[in-house]
């Protein structure tokens, strides 16, 4: 009889192990409360035609989702078509914008016009950001991060000096740039880790790789595409989805988890993989089999949360690309306020998304699809008032760039998301929205275990745990779980025949 796999959550971290899992020949059942699979990166339409992604949008790393769907003998061009944004996107300072192109050769002209000597250096960044990438995205990051012996092999020992593990990626980006915009523009890949660039490794200088480098794309139809992409591989394994399923309780026997409690009923599982907020899952547990207690948490340093608007205007917008980010005030004062003070920003910054304008299917004719997201504190008090105002500021800057008139007039469709959101939606701890910073004291070993210490089926996925917060580094996540409950069974079953 086939072994019965119950996954909590379909956020992209769980469709990829359900994925695996059903490939191994296991009988997996996805549990998702909402009506959806996808988690943060749901998609809703309203009745004025508009079309929403939730939470990612932004295509990075396309290399590495790629190999998902090779692993299964498909492509992603099966699902759907994947365009090259062009320009990348635009990043908005006091003194004027940089417009970031699609080709590499041109980056590195913007770069020499903007700072003599800044195109060789670009080279140079760049040629070491793709050895980081090869060697941390193939290599470094597909550990179970057990111990770590893990990374002593031959070649991670060859490449330790390489990836700058030590070095902070704000000092290493100050080593190649001297002026502050293009410092800028390289340090803010990392902001999508969750932490100030100066408490990031620069490691993670591989992600300038994975975007500048590889491009910036988008999903026709919006990156819920990659979701029902993932849904349909999964399903193509034999995987059964649940939505609209909530699992109530944990039920455990002898170290065990012997039941969910899902919807009210009981449901025996061999296999229990978290892929919803590990805390959360941890809280469902006797305290005796949980990893972590509660000062743990408390001192973790988590990413931040977000205050999104979701709008649907009635007129286009001139002069905004489909990526934008506004940078107009310092970076540090802004993340001083996530990080230090936990409060709400006096000089935010923002970043404001409009695919209409690379896709006409998510609003209807002559009008605009826009998305404002503002990094925020975690925990704080996000009250409609509050949310109201930043949304006046920020369509304010977005009409002094544009040249637009009257952007609070022209919405057709309004909703806010904030941290009291992310904790009803997803029971994120503390309201956050990517989960936990990937500083150097909570990367790779340092991070949450992705198999629980006392129970003896239970394993967890997802942002929480290693790799790290992110599309790719998720899916990456949901492999690594699935191949380590597949050996987990071989050992068990070994172990039965000897006895």
């Amino acid at each position: 009889m086939k072994k019965k796999v119950a996954v909590i959550g379909a956020g992209f971290s769980g469709l990829s192990a359900a994925a695996y899992l059903g490939r191994a020949g296991y009988d997996v059942h996805v549990f998702e409360k909402h009506g959806q699979p996808g988690g943060r990166a749901r998609q809703f339409s309203t009745p004025e035609g508009f079309k929403f992604d939730m939470g990612p949008s932004w295509y990075w790393m396309p290399d590495i989702i790629e190999s998902f769907f090779s692993d299964f003998g498909y492509n992603s061009a099966d699902f759907f078509d994947l365009v090259s944004l062009n320009p990348q996107f635009e990043m908005i300072f006091s003194s004027g914008k940089i417009s970031v192109p699609e080709s590499y050769e041109e980056l590195k002209r913007l770069f020499e016009s903007i700072e003599a000597g800044a195109g060789a250096q670009l080279e140079k960044f760049m040629h070491a950001a793709k050895f980081k990438y090869e060697v941390g995205m193939r290599d470094f990051v597909n550990k179970p991060c057990h111990s770590w012996l893990e990374f002593i092999s031959p070649k991670i020992a060859r490449s330790a000096f390489k990836l700058d593990l030590l070095s902070s990626f704000r000092s290493y980006v100050a080593k190649y740039f001297t002026d502050e915009r293009l410092r800028t523009l390289m340090e803010f890949p990392v902001i999508f880790l969750g932490a100030s660039p100066k408490d990031i490794p620069a490691l993670y200088s591989l992600m300038n790789y994975g975007g500048y480098v590889l491009g910036t794309h988008y999903p026709k139809g919006g990156f819920y595409q990659l979701v029902l992409a993932m849904q349909q591989v999964a399903e193509a394994q034999g995987v059964t989805f649940h939505f609209n399923h909530n699992v109530d309780a944990i039920n455990i026997e002898n170290k065990k988890i012997r039941s969910l409690r899902i919807n009210g009923e009981n449901q025996e599982f061999d296999l229990v993989v978290a892929s919803a907020d590990y805390h959360h899952i941890e809280m469902q547990l006797p305290e005796k089999f949980r990893n972590y207690d509660t000062a743990y948490w408390k001192g973790r340093t988590f990413a931040p949360s977000s205050l999104i608007y979701y709008l649907g205007l009635k007129s286009s917008i001139a002069n905004l690309t489909h990526h934008t980010l506004f940078f107009e005030h310092p970076l540090d004062d802004h993340i001083d306020c996530i990080y230090a003070d936990k409060k709400w920003p006096e000089n935010p910054l923002f970043y404001a998304c409009c695919p209409s304008k690379s896709d006409r299917d998510v609003a209807p004719v002559g009008q605009e699809n826009l998305f404002l997201l503002m990094p925020l504190a975690t925990g704080v008090s996000d009250d409609e008032e509050t949310r109201e105002e930043y949304l006046i500021h920020m369509l304010e800057r977005l009409e002094k760039q544009t040249g637009a008139k009257n952007l609070y007039q022209q919405i057709l469709y309004k909703r806010s998301y904030c941290v009291s959101d992310f904790v009803q939606d997803y029971n994120a701890y503390g309201g956050n929205a990517y989960g936990l910073a990937n500083t150097l004291k909570q990367t790779a070993v340092l991070k949450p275990k992705i198999r629980n210490k006392s129970v003896q089926n239970l394993f967890y996925t997802g942002q929480l745990t290693v790799p790290g917060p992110g599309v790719p580094p998720s899916i990456i996540s949901g492999k690594i779980v699935a191949k380590e409950a597949i050996e987990l069974y071989h050992k068990l079953l070994d172990h039965e025949e000897t006895i």
